[in-house]
């Protein structure tokens, strides 16, 4: 099923491309709303199905170059099962929005697609090969589709500038992983990442070499996610990008640097780890303050969503380098509420863009009047980013600074700054856009702004609800998450002393 999760969207693609081509056709978007949609049925199967104890699940394994030790290998753990959920979640909603496309649609939707497909395998891969050329495969068509159906004046310096960044960031991690793999013995060579995992646990590299490879990992994985001073990419990039490509972007791929720091760099070089994590947590200060501050700044509601984003990376980085089992499974239920956040963020500003041609928030005002299914969704959304009670957001957020409080890495006035960074900073720029936006006198050129049709609502309304229930019940995601950061954490912690205060983060997660 994880394999038919990752080829229906290919496969559409595919078939996409072969449509005939016709003014107003919309044949390509009934297949990728379809394919989409089918995504996310056996997303939630699997979701539901999955057994928090089982360990690796779904897993199908075919041998394709069994000299080299290639091989398709997908599973699902508690580590990626949320992340596959969230997934198909936004693919499915950022397919369905994309109604504002009106040239070369079937190029749209095919790269559309085609970045879906490569989502989905890079999450689910359990080979470091395909872990890799996967996210690639996801990674090109945003380029692309920046360049082609971006929107607003600097579209093409931040096509040229996405591009350079993100070349740069995969290339430094790519020099991490071939360094890695060539560190195995050429007779147990492998890509299995569950074997290379086993590998060096009993064969530890040299503290030099998992120093020098957690390095080229954290900073090329790091450059991916938008950690700070290496962020500048991404505000300008999601403001550029058409509204699907920016919720595919922003809201699911960019977690594949943390979900590689996860899966491969802190199990396989534990000292590597140890040595560069407080270095992170420094580093993700600049995104919980810094980003913050820009973003209050920001008039234009692309670029405060952006740097909004590249801020709640802060705490993502935060909890991976408190090296706690309450921060480590925080900052994955992070990952998840962050993705559906960001992508009905985007949704809802490519909406009003659409209607009225502006993301400028000096020109708007009193539109909840207008608009009120939309502006009703825009706060819950600028709520959620507030870290508000009763979203997902807020019981991820808590448990990293928890986690991080109780930590043998970060010190606790970082805690205090990421707490005062999220709850004044963020506060202060989501409520300032709420107030821009929705209230005041409303201008006489938005009289007529027609609100959300029912078809444009159920994406919105698909996000919000699953924003609501892993707020309501996060144990949904915890339960899933825990065990598999238990055996990350058992492997990312070996040699440090046994009396480090990190041992009551470990133990418990209330």
């Amino acid at each position: 099923m994880l394999t038919a999760l990752i080829l229906i969207p290919l496969i559409a693609a595919v078939l996409v491309l072969f449509t005939p081509r016709s003014p107003g056709s919309s044949l390509p978007r009934l297949i990728a709303v379809a394919a989409t949609a089918a995504t996310l049925l056996i997303g939630l199967m699997l979701f539901l199905r999955f057994d928090p104890n089982g360990g690796m699940q779904f897993q199908h394994i075919v041998d394709w170059v069994p000299s080299l030790g290639l091989r398709f290998n997908v599973g699902a753990d508690g580590l990626n099962m949320g992340l596959l959920l969230m997934g198909t979640l936004v693919a499915f909603a950022a397919t369905a929005v994309s109604w504002e496309i009106k040239t070369l649609e079937k190029e749209y939707y095919a790269l559309l697609l085609v970045m879906i497909g490569g989502i989905l395998g890079a999450f689910a891969s359990q080979d470091l090969f395909w872990f890799y050329f996967f996210h690639e495969l996801a990674l090109v068509p945003t380029f692309i589709m920046i360049g082609v159906w971006g929107r607003g004046g600097q579209r093409n310096y931040a096509t040229f500038q996405i591009t350079m960044y993100l070349t740069v960031g995969a290339l430094i991690a790519l020099a991490g992983l071939i360094l890695l793999y060539a560190k195995m013995p050429a007779e147990v060579r492998t890509f299995d990442i569950a074997a290379m995992t086993a590998h060096f646990q009993k064969n530890a590299l040299s503290a030099g070499d998992q120093s020098l490879i957690f390095a080229l990992l954290l900073f090329g994985f790091g450059i991916l996610v938008s950690l700070w001073p290496f962020h500048s990419w991404a505000p300008l990039g999601y403001g550029s990008a058409p509204t699907g490509n920016a919720m595919l972007h922003a809201g699911v791929l960019k977690k594949f640097g943390l979900y590689g720091l996860l899966k491969v760099a802190m199990p396989m070089l534990p000292l590597g780890a140890q040595q560069w994590l407080p270095v992170l947590t420094f580093l993700c200060l600049g995104n919980l303050l810094y980003c913050g501050w820009v973003a209050m700044k920001q008039r234009d509601l692309n670029l405060l969503i952006g740097n909004s984003s590249v801020a709640h990376m802060g705490f993502c980085f935060l909890g991976l380098a408190s090296l706690t089992l309450v921060g480590v499974t925080g900052a994955v239920v992070v990952m998840v509420a962050h993705g559906l956040l960001a992508a009905l963020s985007y949704a809802l500003s490519g909406y009003l863009y659409a209607q009225t041609g502006t993301l400028d928030m000096d020109k708007f005002g009193g539109l909840l009047r207008r608009l009120p299914f939309i502006g009703t969704a825009f706060v819950i959304a600028l709520f959620a980013g507030c870290g508000v009670p009763g979203f997902a957001n807020f019981a991820g957020e808590l448990m990293v600074l928890f986690g991080a409080w109780k930590s043998p890495v970060a010190g606790q006035w970082i805690v205090v700054a990421a707490a005062w960074g999220a709850l004044i900073i963020g506060g202060v720029y989501m409520l300032r856009a709420i107030r821009s936006v929705l209230h005041g006198p409303l201008p006489e050129r938005w009289a007529n702004l027609p609100d959300a049709t029912a078809s444009q609502r159920w994406p919105l309304a698909l996000l919000i609800v699953a924003l609501l229930v892993f707020g309501v019940k996060p144990g949904l995601l915890i339960d899933q998450i825990k065990p598999a950061a238990e055996k990350i954490l058992q492997h990312a912690t070996s040699g440090m002393p046994t009396s480090a205060p990190a041992s009551s983060g470990v133990a418990q997660i209330p």
